[in-house]
């Protein structure tokens, strides 16, 4: 048996390929080809969402006195059911029994002339926490007089406000997207509706 000889041509280190120039401009063609097809196909997808803009809060008009009146025996007390001035209206107002937090509320919500958005909540039976809970999370920044009532003025990260309130034995929660000013109008009629029962 010979043994066979090794070929002094053959080393163990790996051969690095060596491209052309014509090789490398058609490799970074490929490259830069499927970067400007992703781009493009970005901006006709962002077209028509930058066309659209975000939808406004839609006015519904439920009938808040009728809503108010059914839950008036489940809450104990009368609910809410506000005469607001023109360009107010109402897209909701529910009874929440309080199966998930334990307070039993009546909520509405209102949309504004400037077709922001305001909830309202009223029970009798707050908590610290759930306030807390219910105000979206947010810390007191001050106070507000509305109504002849000073209302604790809550901010949250996500720039909604919140007005808080509690008004003859009744805790009232206001929160939205809404100016101020508008809070201030909801407001007085939250007093005035309270404070003539």
């Amino acid at each position: 048996m010979s043994e066979t000889q090794p070929d002094p041509q053959q080393t163990d280190e790996p051969v690095t390929p060596v491209l052309t120039a014509k090789q490398a401009k058609r490799a970074n063609a490929t490259v830069i080809g499927m970067l400007i097809a992703t781009g493009l196909t970005l901006a006709l997808c962002l077209v028509p969402v930058l066309l659209n803009p975000a939808p406004k809060m839609q006015a519904r008009n439920v009938d808040v006195a009728a809503a108010a009146n059914q839950a008036a025996g489940d809450a104990g007390y009368q609910p809410l059911a506000l005469e607001l001035p023109d360009g107010w209206s109402a897209n909701y107002a529910r009874w929440n029994a309080g199966t998930n937090d334990g307070v039993p509320n009546w909520e509405v919500g209102y949309v504004t002339p400037d077709t922001e958005f305001i909830s309202l909540t009223q029970t009798n039976a707050a908590n610290p926490t759930w306030i807390f809970e219910h105000s979206g999370n947010s810390t007191v920044s001050g106070e507000r007089p509305a109504g002849g009532v000073s209302w604790e003025l809550r901010d949250s990260s996500n720039k909604d406000s919140t007005l808080v309130a509690e008004i003859d034995g009744q805790t009232v929660i206001l929160t939205g997207s809404a100016d101020l000013a508008e809070f201030d109008v909801l407001a007085e009629h939250v007093v005035r509706e309270l404070r003539s029962n």
